[in-house]
């Protein structure tokens, strides 16, 4: 069985099904992070083993091994990995990328110019991210926790709307996208690019969905961080009111599906839910989704 050496040192993060862990080592003299990925069983969700959707259990490696990304612009991996493959699964080791505090501008800026990268023609990369996200929350029912909040009439009219919104999703221009451009994954810099980590999600959405998901976790406004995507997006990619769509719709129904995920994970303890709202372990995802309340209104009105 497949065990971490002696000496490496845990990291936060990894928490896809099919993320054992992943962690800190030296490899020589070189300081390299390692994730361990895990191949599915008998028993586990199919989607582990669909190539096109977003928990693919082995993207990573192949996003390594391919070299589709040898010439993207705005966002690039780390120089050197390697991929070493057993029956259980996977071990992926990265050259460590040093923390170079990107700014939200600088990070937006980049993933308008990793839009413009041409998609590669390999049939693995995440299609429909959203859309196999709120299709896992419909099969539980939907945003039930949210039901119970004050929120609740806002969250039911656009759970109702959810169809409408993902196919203006699918009408916009698609591009390349990382999938999961959080501030912790986009930690490297080099000259005008942005090293990025966990390459777990690379796949194809609606322009602006890469920016809707980091306004999420930035400290920056959406407006400033839209302007920059903007001023990154190749001329001829997809005008400002389909980016900016694309980052609404994206931004939203994240937002709102990261919040009852929070809440749903305390709501069985004792207690009112209202009172919970401060626990933690939600207030993080309640204060993402206030900020986002101008762009919840602006999605009630389309």
């Amino acid at each position: 069985m497949w065990q971490p050496q002696p000496g490496w040192h845990p990291l936060p993060g990894g928490s896809a099904p099919s993320t054992l862990g992943v962690w800190r080592a030296v490899v020589g003299d070189e300081p390299v992070s390692v994730k361990r990925l895990v191949r599915p069983e008998p028993g586990d969700p199919e989607e582990y083993s669909q190539a096109s959707h977003f928990a693919y259990w082995r993207r990573a490696a192949d996003v390594a091994t391919s070299g589709v990304l040898a010439r993207s612009c705005g966002l690039r991996p780390p120089v050197r990995s390697q991929v070493v493959e057993d029956d259980e699964g996977i071990t992926l080791t990265d050259d460590w990328v040093e923390d170079a505090a990107v700014n939200g501008l600088f990070a937006a800026h980049a993933l308008g110019r990793f839009a413009g990268t041409p998609v590669p023609a390999v049939d693995w990369l995440a299609r429909g991210q959203l859309r196999s996200r709120l299709l896992r929350i419909e099969r539980r029912g939907g945003w039930t926790t949210l039901a119970r909040l004050p929120v609740a009439d806002v969250a039911d009219v656009l759970w109702q709307a959810r169809a409408r919104h993902l196919d203006a999703l699918d009408r916009l221009p698609q591009v390349l996208q990382h999938g999961d451009p959080t501030p912790a994954n986009l930690l490297g810099r080099e000259g005008d690019d942005v090293v990025a980590v966990d390459w777990g999600t690379l796949g194809v959405g609606a322009v602006g969905g890469d920016l809707g998901y980091y306004l999420l976790s930035a400290r920056e406004e959406f407006e400033p961080l839209l302007d920059a995507y903007l001023l990154g997006l190749p001329t001829g990619t997809a005008t400002a009111d389909e980016a900016r769509l694309g980052a609404t719709v994206v931004a939203v129904y994240t937002a709102l599906s990261r919040a009852d995920w929070a809440l749903a994970r305390v709501a069985p303890g004792e207690g009112p839910l209202l009172a919970k709202i401060r626990h933690p372990a939600v207030a993080p995802y309640l204060r993402s989704l206030q900020r986002q309340y101008h762009l919840i209104e602006a999605l009630l009105g389309l």
